[in-house]
């Protein structure tokens, strides 16, 4: 790299200068970060993973403890990917919050270095929308389509693939409802379109979502059409930097039943809910994830069936 210069701070370093730059930073596994059901928009590519952050097309790769970063338009200020990829966390201090309870402890030697991102709000919103009922396979597509569709085109290296943005809410604030049935969200359309014209039109605030309390914020979003407990608590986590948010899904609900109360015969909805809130801590949304990551990647969809999944979740 030509007129590199060092950085420090965090718990990571960089090295900075045109148009690369690297961290080296302990517990961090890139690829399961990217690939855990939290983002939709990266393709992994060979020796790294290629996506679009900031309106910024970036490459990623890992080797060892060393975070590398590659982008078409030289940089001066990478705080923008520092901050998405939440390079001043402290993992270690995170996960010495959880409880140290058998399953947690089991999640978080499996899936070691798993962390969340922090990403842009609204798209984290539009995207989860887009996720009821789907699996992450069907739901990257969607992403892809209304990116390629209507997302601002990005600058890239020569040689590589064109990448769009994420559509910003007014670029889909216009459309007709049919446009966004053609990009595969069947009944998910209308409350995508319904959410970017509130967006639009000023009557939701996403930056004064920000600023509210878990409760109050959560209540906002499920005022939008499509948006249960389970969208909201997503874009909340993912979105709008709440750690405490503890979305429960099918795959978190057959994990808190079989591995925390295995002998109950039923087990509501809002015990579920007062178990999450109160048994993992500060940082509860992380210990979610990795609970989540680690019944979909290692014990899988046969194991998740003895607990009522159903084969289309």
């Amino acid at each position: 790299m030509s007129g590199e210069t060092v950085r420090a701070g965090g718990p990571g370093h960089g090295v900075v200068g045109d148009t690369r730059a690297e961290w080296e930073i302990r517990e961090h596994d890139l690829g399961g970060t990217l690939e855990s059901g939290q983002a939709f928009g990266w393709q992994a590519v060979e020796g790294g993973w290629e996506g679009v952050v900031a309106g910024r097309w970036v490459k990623l790769a890992q080797e060892g403890n060393r975070i590398r970063a590659q982008t078409a338009v030289p940089m001066q200020d990478w705080s923008w990917i520092r901050d998405y990829l939440a390079l001043d966390e402290d993992l270690e201090a995170i996960v010495a919050t959880f409880p140290r309870d058998e399953p947690l402890m089991k999640a978080v030697g499996e899936c070691r270095g798993l962390r969340l991102l922090r990403q842009d709000p609204w798209e984290c919103l539009a995207s989860f929308i887009c996720s009821s009922t789907k699996q992450i396979v069907q739901i990257r597509e969607m992403v892809r389509l209304l990116r390629t569709r209507y997302g601002t085109l990005v600058k890239v290296p020569t040689g590589t693939d064109p990448w769009h943005a994420f559509p910003r809410a007014e670029q889909l604030a216009g459309l007709e409802e049919r446009a966004l049935r053609e990009c595969k969200l069947g009944f998910r359309a209308p409350y995508l379109l319904k959410t970017a014209r509130e967006v639009t039109e000023g009557r939701l605030d996403l930056d004064a979502i920000r600023r509210m309390d878990l409760g109050g914020a959560r209540a906002r979003l499920m005022e939008l059409p499509g948006v249960g407990r389970k969208v909201a608590d997503c874009a909340l986590l993912f979105g709008f930097g709440f750690r405490e948010a503890f979305p429960v899904d099918v795959w978190v609900r057959v994990a808190l039943k079989r591995l925390y109360f295995p002998r109950a015969r039923r087990l509501t909805a809002r015990r579920l809910e007062q178990f999450s809130a109160t048994h993992f801590g500060p940082y509860s949304g992380y210990a979610q994830q990795y609970l989540f990551h680690y019944v979909r990647t290692r014990l899988g969809r046969s194991w998740a069936r003895g607990g009522g999944m159903a084969n289309g979740e």
